[in-house]
């Protein structure tokens, strides 16, 4: 009987790639998906640009010129000058530059300075009524406020302002979120046990180390707050380091004392008891309450001090998202493959819990950063906490106040808040969209 061989061997050609099916891959996916989310993150990016470039796309100095024969490049120069590193030549020190005659000259696309008053157009020039101009270059294309300061100017610095309150205050709100709430999430109140040494030692060198880092330089951290966030960001830093410093003595003297059979016992710490505790006393401070106790304490106001103080008053939602996705990450099967090759609990804390457990976080940090927003642009709008000499979109919003028609003071600034505002909250709802189980098709 003869035997067919009907079995065909053939190979498909290969016409599909592989698809990354990672879980950040996914994620990314779904949010493109969601075209109004990814319009605000471009707009978004804009928004940071212009912040970023403000002194180059506002101001009374020229980007370039050459003045007597000598080339400056005027906007670069008042860098190294408010950083200590130069000076103005003489001939240039508190001049009026638009007035200078110049060999060459490039001025700014908007020739004003936020805080610099134009005379000739105060007492509230529109930005379609008549104004006293050499020429359409030097137009305030959105008007003035009483003292004749460009309004447009005022916008494009305010942005810088409105970006660095929302980042800053979240980066601090984050640093102490995930930190505090993987603590929480990881370790349970089980799994931290110390010995009875380090938990002596540390409970009497935290105090210490606070009270010589931080109370014994609270002068110089407010003189270095009013001079500027540079010097500020400086000595905060060494305050950091002396803080580090003074809780490693007692650290280093613990490891001596673990010799020691009583000392060398291990106590449990409930961590997870005490951050969530920590977290709903937090969470009953009103924040607007606590700036305003704060402002009226503090001789000299300022934006860092309303950073700080959304920032150290925000990381409770950002710890509680962190800490109930750990309370599942912690069981998943690669943690128990690391805890069996021997690495040590905050190893694998550092390096594969808090990586896969970040996705949340971004939608807490995208409100985050709306809601100071916000709440600076109503502190401004209320002439709190802000030095007279910063120009905020709330300070604008308030100069409304002072003159019922000069409508555009009104129109502009707030159109600038709310757009910003809006277009967190679609990226923080285009996010959670995104992480959404349901949704990964």
């Amino acid at each position: 009987m003869a035997t067919t061989n009907t079995s065909v061997n053939t190979t498909p050609r290969e016409t599909l790639t592989q698809v990354d099916q990672s879980y950040w891959a996914i994620v990314k996916r779904q949010f493109k998906k969601n075209k109004m989310a990814v319009w605000s993150l471009r707009i978004i990016m804009l928004i940071i640009i212009v912040g970023l470039l403000s002194d180059f796309l506002a101001n009374d100095k020229p980007l370039y010129c050459k003045y007597k024969g000598n080339s400056y490049f005027p906007v670069f120069k008042q860098y190294a000058v408010d950083m200590k590193l130069s000076k103005w030549p003489l001939e240039l020190n508190n001049v009026v530059w638009k007035d200078l005659n110049y060999d060459a000259v490039i001025f700014p696309p908007i020739p004003y300075a936020p805080e610099k008053t134009d005379y000739d157009n105060s007492d509230f020039k529109g930005p379609f009524g008549d104004q006293v101009v050499k020429s359409t270059r030097w137009r305030h294309w959105l008007g003035t406020d009483q003292l004749g300061r460009d309004l447009l100017s005022g916008l494009i610095h305010g942005t810088r302002i409105a970006m660095l309150v929302g980042v800053v205050s979240m980066s601090i709100a984050s640093v102490i979120g995930i930190f505090l709430g993987s603590l929480a999430g990881y370790f349970g109140d089980e799994k931290m046990k110390i010995s009875l040494a380090r938990l002596i030692l540390n409970l009497i060198g935290i105090p210490l180390a606070i009270f010589y880092a931080f109370s014994t330089r609270s002068f110089v951290l407010k003189d270095a707050l009013a001079d500027s966030f540079g010097s500020f960001c400086l000595s905060f830093l060494v305050s950091l380091f002396y803080f580090v410093l003074l809780m490693a003595i007692p650290n280093i003297i613990a490891l001596g004392l673990k010799k020691i059979p009583f000392l060398a016992k291990k106590v449990t710490i409930p961590v997870d008891i005490i951050i969530s505790r920590a977290i709903e006393v937090i969470m009953s401070i009103p924040t607007l309450l606590l700036i305003l106790s704060v402002c009226a304490i503090v001789s000299k106001p300022s934006i860092m001090l309303i950073m700080v103080i959304i920032g150290f008053t925000g990381w409770t939602g950002i710890a509680k998202f962190i800490r109930a996705e750990l309370l599942k990450v912690r069981n998943l099967e690669f943690i128990e493959a690391a805890q069996s090759l021997g690495y040590s609990e905050f190893r694998i804390l550092l390096k594969h819990a808090i990586p896969n457990s970040l996705t949340p976080v971004l939608i807490s940090i995208a409100f985050g950063v709306a809601s100071a927003i916000l709440a600076e642009s109503g502190l401004s709008f209320l002439g709190i906490g802000t030095q007279a000499d910063v120009i905020t979109w709330g300070k604008l919003l308030s100069s409304a106040r002072e003159y019922a028609p000069a409508w555009w003071l009104a129109i502009f600034p707030g159109i600038a808040i709310f757009i910003t505002v809006t277009i967190f909250n679609f990226v923080g709802e285009g996010l959670t969209d995104a992480i959404d189980p349901r949704l990964k098709q």
